[in-house]
């Protein structure tokens, strides 16, 4: 069995990233692995204002861009701080582009051994036609993969004094 010496998270923020960021935390720690928090602006999303901006000087792709990475890097702290996970050393990362390809990409890039997330995020109409980030992230991740699963009212519970 390979030895597991990088967790990285996928967070995207929906109701589920809280708990795989304490799952993965508490692995982290209890295996004395590094966490990675990853995060990935969708290009959709980049696509969009990209049109707009060419119909308006008053947005620009650039600025857009500058904001949203300070505004999800702040998001991650306020992540890491409410799963009270501060004390342990935490790399993010956001990328942009489609998600599970850019995951996929951190994953090679980082030398992950083990990606957490949960079973699916912020849902809408093309996720149902085209399948979510989670489904392609379980056919394509190079590594083991691991969906944090929690009834909607649950917390993830771990007891402290058990054992991996």
């Amino acid at each position: 069995m390979k030895t597991i010496k990088k967790i990285m998270v996928a967070c995207d923020f929906s109701e589920y990233s809280k708990q795989a960021l304490e799952y993965a935390s508490y692995l982290a720690e209890k295996l004395k692995a590094d966490l990675i928090i990853t995060h990935i602006i969708n290009q959709r999303d980049i696509d969009a204002i990209q049109k707009v901006a060419g119909y308006t000087a008053t947005i620009s792709l650039e600025e857009f861009l500058k904001n949203q990475f300070k505004d999800r890097s702040h998001r991650i702290d306020k992540l890491v701080e409410e799963a009270g996970v501060e004390q342990l050393p935490v790399k993010k990362i956001i990328k942009t582009g489609i998600p599970f390809v850019q995951l996929i990409n951190a994953v090679k890039e980082e030398g992950v051994d083990l990606v957490v997330m949960g079973p699916k995020g912020r849902s809408n109409l093309i996720n149902i036609l085209f399948g979510t980030t989670a489904e392609k992230m379980f056919r394509h991740c190079p590594v083991q993969l691991l969906s944090v699963r929690t009834d909607k009212h649950a917390r993830v519970q771990i007891n402290p004094e058990s054992s991996i």
